[in-house]
């Protein structure tokens, strides 16, 4: 689970994001990675672009430390852009992603997504 700590999912740049994530009925023992991430995404017509803001991964003694079942939070400081943007050709999106790796393979990924900016779309 991700709760975006702001009271509306919108930012403006140089804003500090704020969240906080955790995983219920999984034991701790069964995690071997984990991985937070804020993104941008591009998509529309021609190729697709995955920008990383923040990346963090918690291994070993890190992941070691750590309760999952009570919430994790994370301060990060956002760029002047890209900005949201939502076109009929372009739409560029930004999301906190979290993404558990257990020992038998498995990947647990829950995203949630804001607008960095005033959103502008095409009239």
């Amino acid at each position: 689970m991700i709760r975006l700590l702001g009271l509306q999912p919108t930012y403006m740049s140089r804003d500090t994001l704020e969240f906080e994530y955790r995983v219920s009925n999984i034991q701790q023992n069964s995690i071997s990675a984990v991985e937070v991430s804020v993104v941008w995404l591009t998509e529309g017509k021609g190729t697709e672009d995955l920008g990383v803001h923040f990346f963090q991964r918690l291994t070993g003694n890190s992941l070691a430390a750590s309760d999952w079942s009570i919430p994790q939070q994370v301060h990060v400081p956002l760029p002047d852009s890209p900005l949201s943007y939502e076109g009929r050709l372009l739409k560029i999106s930004w999301c906190v992603r979290v993404r558990f790796y257990l020992n038998d393979g498995t990947e647990l990924v829950a995203q949630q997504p804001f607008y960095l900016g005033t959103i502008t779309r095409e009239v």
